[in-house]
C-alpha cells in the first residue's frame, strides 16, 4: 500500500536523523555514528516483528529502508552544522518519528489479525524502542524510562487512530489525525514542561 511505505519511510527517516545527530553531538566517529543511526531508525521495527513472528524481520526484506537510513545518515553528516542551529531539533525529528512509526505498529498489529490492545501497544514498542537503544549506545536514561510524557504520547495516539476508525473515519484520514496529534503533544510537552508524576522515593 502506498500511503504505508510513505508513513514507513518518513518515519524511517525522521529517527535516523534523530539517531545520528544524537551521536554526532556525542563527538561519535563515523561508524559509530552509523550504528546509532541504524538502530534508532528499525529498533522498534525489529522489536515488533520478532514479536509478532515476522521473520525475517522488515528492514532485512525492504531494500528501501536501508536507502533511507543511509541517505539520512549521509544529509546529517554533511548539513549537521545547520542542523544544530535549528532549536530542540533531535527532538523535532524524534516527534516526527514517534508519530509515524507508532501508527505503522498499529497497522502492523491489525495486519497480523491481533486485538486493538495488541496492536496500541506494538505501536508504542515500534515508536519507542529505536529511542531507547540510541540513548542506552549513547549512555543516557532513555527518555521512555523519564517523568517526560513520551511513550504515553505513543499510546494515545494509537488509541486515537482507534477511536477514528470507530467514527467509521477513512484509515489514512484516522492515520494522519493519530500523527499530528502525537507530534503536537510531543512539541507542546517540549515547550512547557509537562511531565508525569515521578515515582521516586523519598530520602525521609
Amino acid at each position: 500500500m502506498l500511503y504505508r511505505d510513505i508513513l514507513e519511510a518518513l518515519g524511517t527517516a525522521a529517527f535516523a536523523i534523530s539517531g545520528a545527530f544524537a551521536a554526532r553531538q556525542k563527538r561519535l566517529d563515523i561508524f559509530g555514528i552509523l550504528v546509532c543511526t541504524f538502530a534508532t531508525a528499525v529498533g522498534g521495527g525489529t522489536i515488533r516483528d520478532v514479536l509478532i513472528g515476522n521473520t525475517p524481520v522488515a528492514w532485512m526484506k525492504d531494500q528501501q529502508t536501508i536507502s533511507v537510513i543511509v541517505v539520512s545518515y549521509l544529509l546529517t553528516l554533511l548539513f549537521s552544522a545547520q542542523l544544530r542551529r535549528m532549536q530542540h531539533t533531535l527532538a523535532f525529528f524524534d516527534a516526527i518519528g514517534l508519530g509515524f512509526a507508532t501508527i505503522i505498529g498499529v497497522q502492523r498489529g491489525l495486519e497480523a489479525d491481533l486485538s486493538p490492545s495488541i496492536c496500541v501497544t506494538l505501536g508504542m514498542v515500534t515508536g519507542c524502542f529505536g529511542g531507547v537503544l540510541r540513548d542506552v549506545l549513547l549512555n543516557e536514561i532513555p527518555l521512555v524510562f523519564h517523568k517526560d510524557i513520551y511513550a504515553s504520547a505513543s499510546l494515545l495516539g494509537g488509541l486515537l487512530y482507534f477511536v477514528c476508525r470507530a467514527l467509521e473515519i477513512n484509515a489514512s484520514v484516522s492515520a494522519a489525525i493519530a500523527i499530528v496529534s502525537i507530534v503536537a503533544l510531543r512539541i507542546l510537552v517540549l515547550r512547557f514542561g509537562w511531565k508525569l508524576p515521578s515515582g521516586a522515593m523519598s530520602d525521609e
